[in-house]
């Protein structure tokens, strides 16, 4: 039976990076799921005060914010499962000892935000004027 102590893996620090990495792309996704939650229900929430206010008239029954809020809650998702499989395969690859990096699909994801910011921005300058 060997008793000595196990020695520490050489690339400990980029692992323990790897997992800082993953647990901010689940901050990301859950801080994203949150905020499309939260618009859409903030959206039922005007049309049930507007029912009860007897105004319907004053809140629109078309509007970015259902749509938009949904979208988010699904890229919010989708950021989990996309920091998952980013996440095993650094670890692969530090495991291997050749980790190389790409950040197409990071583009992509931020492609997606700025869209549908610009769409809330677009909303946010119609219901306001």
């Amino acid at each position: 039976m060997n008793m000595e102590p196990k020695q520490p893996q050489k690339n400990t620090n980029e692992h323990l990076a790897n997992e800082r990495t993953l647990l901010a792309w689940v901050r990301t996704a859950i801080a994203i799921i949150t905020f499309g939650f939260v618009i859409v229900k903030f959206s039922l929430f005007l049309r049930q005060m507007a029912i009860v206010t007897g105004n319907e008239s004053a809140v629109p029954r078309t509007g970015f914010s259902g749509p938009v809020g949904t979208l988010l809650v699904i890229l919010g998702a989708l950021g989990l499962v996309f920091g998952t499989i980013r996440y095993r395969k650094a670890e692969q690859q530090l495991n291997r000892g050749e980790y190389t990096h790409r950040s197409g699909w990071l583009y992509v994801f931020i492609g997606f935000m700025l869209a549908i910011s610009l769409v809330l921005v677009v909303y946010l300058v119609e219901t306001a004027l």
